[in-house]
């Protein structure tokens, strides 16, 4: 007999064990994904926005529009005044060939506005671009990437080439570097450095109120759809088209989808192990309590009463799992947050280190599910106990 309490103790504590480890599995596995895809996308968002509004474009696909486009104040004020809003900004687009310590790299220039401002989550040191009342700012934010390359720091100076079409000489403009920032986006990174709007619009032969278009920020990003149509229905007109990220950037958001399915593989394989160790664990016990079962039969106890109490004691054995489950993610993530101790390689994952982010529904949802579905399954094992004879296992001691 102590053998047999020995093991079914045993047995409880594998079901336990195994039940928290499912869960603790499926919430960190939900967390780091969720963390994943908001990092990626609020990074790329940072520097682009959610919405572009630029002349109509077949290829979806590009920030670059060939033809400028003007400046329209009334427009601009009846988009800023949309409650959902957080911010628009002008912005133009231009490749240039940077030179710095005998070093040259092609890239393309951003130009913006004192009205564009680099979020806080963008890794960012030195200062913003200053905005002179007259003459366009002689000042650049670069990249580390390009920083690196180019082995020059905040403060140094470098040269700008803008190559004409029909031209044999470049247009040359001295330009100082004043800030450096760091997305983790390959593309940005690599490809991008930041200048007065002026500047391209004066390389360009373009008026003060010429721009390559918009750059649209909202509050809530998963609006951002939503709010494009609005401001295609409502407000723009022809030659004007508006895009989202979505739509300029779709392969990275597909991978970002394809993400979901990893999710969901991961969810359900942890949901079956879970499962399968409580309905072993619950089979072994009523097995071991056959004569138990036996002698309250004998009694008169119906087989669904006895069900019940072995479904009450498996609900029981699956909740002390899942409150260990949640312990033991709660702690991970923490721990991750705090310390970053599951690191990336950046340049295939775009940040350093695995992101965490956790909202309250999700381990709630985990539990809840998680809870209900064994107990539902646990019905199958309990049904071994009509099987169960008195007369058979009464007869051995």
């Amino acid at each position: 007999m102590r053998q047999k309490g020995a093991f079914s103790s045993f047995i409880i504590r594998l079901a336990i064990g195994a039940t928290a480890l499912s869960v603790a599995t499926m919430i960190v596995a939900m967390a780091f994904i969720t963390g994943f895809k908001y990092e990626i996308r609020e990074k790329l968002f940072s520097f682009w926005g959610h919405i572009h509004i630029t002349p109509y474009n077949v290829n979806m696909g590009t920030i670059i529009t060939p033809d400028p486009i003007s400046r329209n104040p009334v427009l601009e004020q009846k988009i800023k005044g949309h409650k959902e809003i957080k911010e628009m900004a002008p912005f133009a687009v231009r490749p240039a060939i940077i030179q710095a310590n005998q070093v040259m790299e092609g890239l393309q220039l951003k130009g913006v506005d004192e009205q564009y401002h680099l979020p806080a989550g963008v890794g960012f040191k030195g200062k913003a671009l200053s905005y002179a009342d007259t003459a366009y700012s002689k000042q650049l934010l670069i990249s580390q990437t390009t920083a690196d390359r180019l082995n020059i720091n905040i403060g140094d100076e470098l040269k700008l080439y803008f190559l004409e079409p029909g031209t044999t000489f470049p247009r040359i403009r001295r330009m100082m570097v004043s800030g450096i920032y760091h997305t983790g986006m390959v593309e940005v990174d690599r490809d991008y450095a930041v200048c007065d709007l002026r500047l391209l619009q004066r390389i360009n032969n373009w008026a003060p109120d010429q721009i390559n278009g918009y750059q649209i920020t909202v509050k809530n990003q998963a609006l951002a759809d939503t709010i494009a149509r609005q401001l295609y229905d409502n407000y723009i007109e022809p030659p004007l088209s508006v895009s989202t990220m979505y739509d300029i950037f779709p392969n990275i958001f597909s991978w970002l989808q394809f993400q979901d399915v990893n999710e969901r593989i991961i969810l359900i394989i942890m949901a079956i192990v879970a499962i399968m160790n409580l309905a072993a664990a619950l089979l072994i016990l009523i097995v071991e309590q056959s004569r138990l079962i036996g002698l309250l039969k004998a009694q008169g106890m119906a087989n669904e009463d006895m069900r019940q109490i072995f479904l009450y004691y498996a609900a029981l054995i699956a909740g002390i799992g899942i409150i260990l489950g949640n312990a033991i993610a709660l702690s991970i993530a923490f721990l991750q947050k705090k310390f970053g101790f599951i690191t990336l390689s950046e340049s295939t994952y775009y940040m350093r280190y695995a992101p965490v982010r956790i909202y309250w529904w999700q381990p709630v949802l985990i539990d809840v599910v998680t809870l209900v579905l064994c107990i539902l399954c646990m019905w199958l094992p309990t049904l071994y106990i009509r099987r169960i004879q008195p007369a058979k296992v009464l007869q051995f001691k």
